[in-house]
This record gives structure tokens, sequence and C-alpha cells, in this order.
């Protein structure tokens, strides 16, 4: 076996053999590295033999001699397909998804592909050949935009950690009670979007894992979201608190400044057994939920059964020291094994739970959307989908054809990072997306556009291509995965619109050549971070950002204007000995000084603050005059993060962290009206600088 026939391999399978780091410094892969990404791509090599197989197998796959179960298009331009299974001159039947019977007559475009001589509408819509169906996806031009929504208007939201808010009903966090509070309150100082955190599956039986990026599945929900008070009403809450002798804690976990997830998770299950025990019989036939709770069983499908039956099973495992269920025994590793039903058919209770639990979820998040468009607000909620799940979880164990094993996602080094990022999550395989007619794209996205009017993508350049890290490797020890961008984002574009969504693309990082301009042809908004609109070291005045992408100060990785101001982010990188090697705190806080003045001198010229040339030691007026500036850009979407509004200094998470920064435990100090009433000036600039124009 030759390394060029490994490179060769790699290449026709999406693999970059060679990247480019921050510096510009050309980097080779290894073959280790190769071997690694080919094997969990099912392109074996581990012998030549092996190798010879998945070359051939690469090149036929490649060679499109088959049409795949789903061709994408748009319905702005001519549907083109693969030469390989059709004649020139053929006539090729559609039923269209309204009915419409359509025959396409196929006509050359080039050595590769036909071309039909009808376009067809959006939707999907089934082609028939000889032996078989294909989907043919065809996408409207663009996703459901802004302008779509308010023609004449710039809007604007607030950006706020879920687990942050503050309620009367919570338990230690925030839920969605408290995220319908916020929304309300939002919506009445003219907001027309909020946008969160996270709230995908999490695992019940683990409470010490809570990190919203680190999911057990994305197609589920966080169930200790989920609102009693939804049923059973706020004074039956308050009377199952006292009845169940929580109150105490409750109250103890409410005082904390930073959550205490492991007792707040308990106490919330707590609460949601006695609940689901109240309920039982209700749920079940003649009951009074019994068609509501088993209509959303029904159309949950087998993931939601799936994720119910993991969650029995992994708290089984997980008592027996098995956290993982690559450790599981071996009939319970598939999901689809005799053993798994069995093993859960003795125990139906635990099993309705957490499906109840997902029902009341799903329910709560549903009204906290139907409150703020009630509300007035014109998007209302923008959900968040991480980029990846935990290898751990109930996504990866039930369907393990359609990920990749053995890997990690995670991040070349950059200037915010010279390590590089390992975040121990996995993701769809490519080949696996394309040989299930990218059922699994489809399905995560109808799961994250359900109950929202808007969805942040994290990572959205992992539509293009994913830096891939072998398991317990340096996250230097990666490689670039190419991913169908194509096809993926017209697939965006269709559920976006079908939805009437709007898509936010979180493209910060090494962006690839073109990559923006891709996703501005799709109306798929990027982001702009004030830190990052620099031109030649100067901040870019506020007229020459991006009309096509959502403006903000900062993100949920990244320090506040306050934190940033007084160099909190600093002091924790010198605490914590993050700081790029060979360079010294002083020289750090040095380059900040430094920047504090540029930006200053910028919030000046763009007339967004007054006073002396020198920068201000306290960071109230450049909080102020921060707000305004990205306000005052001609961003469809401008989002103030409620860190910022209410003058904070510390950010939610600290990248390359994990115990040793309080990641994703940080409390508002306030209930959302008191926090946005003393908010009030910082709000009335946004309406300023953005005007309703209904």
């Amino acid at each position: 076996m030759s390394s060029p026939q490994l490179q060769d391999l790699a290449a026709i399978a999406g693999i970059a053999t060679q990247w480019t780091d921050y510096r510009g410094v050309s980097r080779s892969v290894s073959d280790d590295t190769l071997r690694t990404l080919l094997e969990a791509l099912e392109l074996p090599c581990a012998s030549a033999q092996q190798l010879a197989d998945s070359h051939a197998r690469a090149r036929a796959e490649q060679s499109q001699s088959q049409l795949p179960p789903l061709l994408t298009a748009s319905s702005d331009a001519e549907l083109l397909l693969p030469a390989g299974e059709l004649d020139e001159g053929a006539q090729l039947p559609v039923l269209c998804e309204d009915g419409q019977r359509l025959l396409l007559k196929l006509h050359r475009r080039d050595a590769a592909h036909l071309a039909a001589d009808t376009r067809l509408p959006p939707g999907y819509h089934r082609a028939q050949l000889a032996d078989r169906e294909i989907t043919l996806a065809v996408a409207p031009p663009r996703c459901h935009a802004i302008a779509d929504i308010a023609p004449q208007s710039r809007l604007w939201g607030i950006a706020t950690q879920l687990y942050a808010l503050r309620a009367p009903q919570c338990t230690g966090f925030g839920d969605f009670a408290a995220l319908r509070g916020f929304a309300q309150a939002a919506a009445a100082r003219g907001a027309d979007a909020v946008a969160i955190s996270p709230v995908h599956a999490q695992f019940a039986a683990d409470v010490n894992h809570y990190s919203p990026y680190a999911p057990s599945s994305r197609l589920l929900l966080n169930t200790l979201y989920g609102d009693p008070a939804e049923l059973i009403g706020e004074a039956g809450l308050q009377l199952l608190l006292s009845e169940a002798r929580l109150a105490t804690e409750r109250e103890r976990l409410e005082q904390l400044t930073l959550i205490d997830w492991p007792a707040a998770a308990r106490l919330r299950l707590q609460l949601l057994r006695t609940v689901h025990a109240q309920l039982r019989e209700s749920l079940r036939e003649g009951g009074r939920h019994h068609s509501e709770f088993s209509a959303f069983c029904k159309a949950g499908g087998e993931a939601l059964l799936d994720h119910a039956r993991f969650e029995v099973l992994h708290a089984r495992e997980l008592a027996q020291g098995r956290w993982h269920w690559r450790d599981w025994p071996a009939p319970l590793r598939d999901a689809r094994s005799p053993a798994v039903a069995r093993a859960v058919a003795g125990d139906t209770e635990e099993l309705e739970f957490h499906l109840f639990a997902q029902w009341l979820a799903a329910r709560s998040l549903c009204s906290a959307q139907a409150a703020a468009l009630d509300s007035g607000m014109r998007i209302g909620l923008i959900g968040d989908l991480a980029v990846g799940t935990s290898s751990g979880g109930s996504h990866a164990w039930s369907r393990q054809h359609e990920m990749l094993s053995g890997i990690s996602v995670g991040a070349p080094p950059d200037l915010l990072n010279a390590l590089g990022q390992s975040w121990g999550l996995t993701a769809f395989s490519p080949r696996a997306l394309r040989a299930h007619g990218y059922a699994p794209f489809i399905e995560l996205l109808r799961a994250s556009l359900r109950q929202v009017g808007g969805l942040r993508i994290d990572h959205v350049l992992g539509l293009r291509r994913l830096w891939l890290v072998p398991e317990g490797a340096q996250a230097t020890a990666g490689a670039y995965l190419q991913y169908p961008q194509q096809d993926l984002l017209r697939l965006i574009a269709l559920e976006s619109a079908r939805h009437r969504a709007v898509i936010i693309g979180e493209d910060l990082g090494t962006v690839p050549e073109g990559f923006r301009e891709q996703l501005q042809e799709k109306a798929l908004m990027g982001m702009r971070v004030l830190w990052f609109e620099r031109d030649h070291g100067l901040f870019v005045e506020p007229g020459r950002w991006s009309a096509e992408a959502m403006a903000t100060t900062t993100t949920h990785d990244l320090p506040s204007v306050a934190g940033w101001w007084y160099g909190r982010d600093v002091d924790w990188r010198v605490k914590l000995d993050l700081l790029e090697p060979g360079v010294t705190p002083e020289q750090e806080r040095a380059v900040r000084a430094r920047d504090r003045q540029t930006l200053w001198a910028a919030l000046r010229y763009a007339g967004v603050a007054q006073g002396s040339d020198a920068a201000p030691e306290s960071a109230e007026p450049a909080i102020d005059a921060a707000l305004r500036f990205v306000a005052r850009t001609p961003a469809p979407l401008a989002m103030a993060p409620i860190e910022d509004l209410a003058g904070l200094s510390e950010q939610p998470n600290l990248p390359g962290t994990i115990a040793e920064h309080p990641n994703w435990q940080r409390r508002l100090p306030q209930e959302s009206e008191a926090l946005l009433n003393g908010a009030s000036a910082r709000l009335a600039l946004l309406r300023e600088e953005r005007p309703r124009h209904d």
C-alpha cells in the first residue's frame, strides 16, 4: 500500500490531504488520520485489498452511473440529471407534490448531464424510473427572509441563554415558561425576535452532562425545560411543589448565581415524574389528554421511541458504570435488535414517562412561540442547531448507519485558539446522507424548525466542510471533509420556505473563499460580530457592514462589551494559561488597551458616542454606543445580547475550557420584567435606530 494510493482515495472521498493554517502555512495530513477518516466513511483501507475495494466503490459512486435516491434542484433553474441511467429524448414521468402529473422531456445539457424541458415548482416530487422512484427536491431560489416578513424594516431582537432566565416558577434554571414570559416582555418593548441557546435532548440519567452544544439528540428536546403548569396550572404547580416537599430546595437553587445543574436537574426530574404520575390515567385511552398525547407519539415515530428507549437503557447501564452505548452488552448496542425491545418491554411506565416528558417539552415550546407571535413579534423565537451530537447519545446509537464513528468534530488552530479544538461530537456521514436520500438531514431540519420562527445554524461552515479529528488525537491532527454544500443549501431553502422561518448561519472562524457569497445567494444570513469587523486593524463603520448578515455586538463564546472593555476575558485566559504561546499577560493587556482606544475612536467617528478622545474608564458609555453602532448597520436583523443590555461582564462560555470556567451555568441577576426595565434606555436606542414599519 502506498501513500499516493491512500491520498487518491481520500481525495475521491472528499478528504483534503493538505490544509492551510491561520498563519498561511500549508500543512499535510498524516496517513494515520486519512485511514481513520476513511474508516469512518466506511471506506476501509487497512490492507491493500481493502484499499483497492474501497477505491473501486468510491469511483463508482463518483461516476453517478445510477441516479441517487434524491436529487436537488432550484425552481428558477433547469433540472439537471446525471446522464448515466437516462437517454436523451426520454420522457421522465413525475408526480408533483400537489398531485399534478408531468412528463419531462430530457435533452443533452453536457457530456455528464441531461436537462428537463420543464421547470418544477418548489416541493418534494417523485420521478418514476423503470425499476424505482427517486425524489426531486426542488427548492425556491432562496430561504424565507426578513424581506418576506417586513419589507420596509430592519428588525431587532434580543439573544439570551435560555437556562439563564429567571421567573417565579423556575426551579434553579430558566425553562420554556420563563422563555414565554421573556418573549412577551421583549415584544412589549419592540423586539421582533428572541434568539436562544440550543434546546436539544440531553441525558436524563446523567445530571452532570449539561452543555447545550453536546446533546444526546438534535431531533428531540431537553425535557428539563418543559413547563408542568401547561398541564396543571400555576396554582397546581405551587401546590405540587409544597406537597412533594420540593419548595425549600427550589428556593435554595433560585438564590444561586451559578446553576447547580446536578441538583437542579434532579429536582426538575422529580417534579416531572410527580406530574406524570398525577396525569398517567389521563394519558391513556379515554383520558383527557389521550388523543393529544397519542397524536404526538405517532407523529414522533421511530425517532421519538428510539430516544425514549435509549433513556430507559442508559439509566440501567449507567448504574453499572457503562455510560457510552458502545460499552453496553452487544445485543443492546443495536437499536433495532429484538433484545432492545425485550429490554424495555417490562418497564412501560418508565418508557411512557420519557414520551410524556418530550410531549410536555414540545407543548411548552410551542406555547412560548405562540406567545411571542401573539405579543406582536414578527419572527418570535430563533432556535439554535448545534453542529453535532455526542457520540454516546441516543441519536448516534439509533442511527449508527448515518453517523461518522471514531472521529470528533472540531476546528483547526486559529487566532482565538492556537491549539485548535476537538468538541467530542459526531456528525452525519456525507456518503450516508447521499445514500439515504438526505432523509437524516431533512428530518433534522424539520425537527429544528417545528416550533420556532428562525434558526441559527451553529458552525454553518460545516455545510461545505468539517474539521474532523480522530478520537483521542490532538485537534491539530485533523483534516477537512467535504460535504455536499449545494444539496444541503437547497434543502435548507426548501424547509425554510415551508416553515416560514428565517435562517442564520454562524460563519465565524476560517471561512472558505466564496462561501459567504453562496450563503447570500440563498438569503441565508451570516453573522457579523463587532469584535471581528475590522479593516487594517480599524473597526469598520456601520455603513460598511453587510446588508446580508445578522449583526451583533458579541456571541456566547466571546466577551460581552463590558467584559471586553474591562479585560475579563484576558483575565480568564491568563488565569487558565490559554494565551497564545509566546504572548505574555502584559502584552495581551497592552493590545486590549490599544483596541479599546481604537473602538472608542470608531464609536465617536460613527456619531454614536460623545465625550473626549480618550476612552472612558467605565464600560457603560461604550455599551450604549456599541449597541447603537450595531443597530445602525444595514443588517436586516440586529441582535442585542442580554449580557450587553444588562451591562454584565462575564460571558456564558469560554472556548477551550470545560470545568475550569463556569460554562453554561451563569444566571441573569433579575427576572425578565425587572431586567428589561433596567435596560429601558438601551432598548429605546434600538427602537430609535430601527423604527418599526408595519
